[in-house]
């Protein structure tokens, strides 16, 4: 068997970098909001902490608000979702990769993300961008059933689908946060599918 072409390595490598560099940065970011307030904490005492160029914080950060914001969740569950068997309902495919993506990744990140979270919701302007991004996630996750099913995704059916779906899991992420993250956030969101599948009649 051949090996990987250099290229790829060198690529890989790359991507990995900047995963621990936008980590590092996210980190320290947090750690100072915790220790001097949102408000108190300048994008410049950030790039020094976590020991990067203010230009380099931009590059992976267009604002403050950003580092708190942004993650790769949204995307690398669509990923996983679109990748399951043809022969799951959309509702298995759906409960697999959140099962698949909480294993990967987010168990070993539910302390950061829990304080991102707890942060977001006590500053109004990043509750904003929040339904900002639940918007985003929605349509995203709309394109990704519509794909899978062979619908329109303006399809209402489709719409209503996700968006009950998206608002599960803001529900779930609302119980994780209550429990102080007792209750592991990937468990709670596993539980989304298994109520609509059951019909939520109440």
């Amino acid at each position: 068997m051949s090996s990987p072409p250099r290229t790829d390595r060198r690529h890989g490598l790359r991507e990995r970098k900047k995963a621990k560099t936008r980590r590092a940065i996210q980190e320290h970011a947090l750690r100072l909001f915790a220790e001097q307030g949102y408000d108190g904490t300048t994008i410049e005492q950030i790039a020094e902490a976590a020991e990067v160029s203010p230009s380099t914080f931009f590059r992976y950060f267009p604002t403050k608000d950003d580092v708190v914001m942004q993650d790769d969740y949204g995307p690398m569950l669509i990923s996983a979702f679109l990748a399951q068997p043809r022969s799951l309902t959309t509702l298995a495919a759906l409960r697999e990769a959140v099962r698949e993506i909480s294993t990967q990744v987010i168990a070993d990140e539910e302390e950061s993300i829990l304080r991102r979270v707890r942060l977001v919701w006590s500053i109004p302007a990043l509750r904003a961008r929040q339904v900002e991004g639940q918007i985003a996630t929605m349509a995203m996750l709309t394109g990704a059933i519509a794909e899978r099913t062979g619908r329109a995704a303006d399809d209402f059916e489709v719409r209503v689908f996700a968006g009950a779906i998206v608002g599960g899991w803001v529900a779930a992420v609302d119980r994780w946060i209550e429990s102080g993250g007792e209750e592991p956030l990937g468990e709670i969101m596993e539980k989304v599918p298994d109520l609509l599948e059951g019909g939520l009649s109440l």
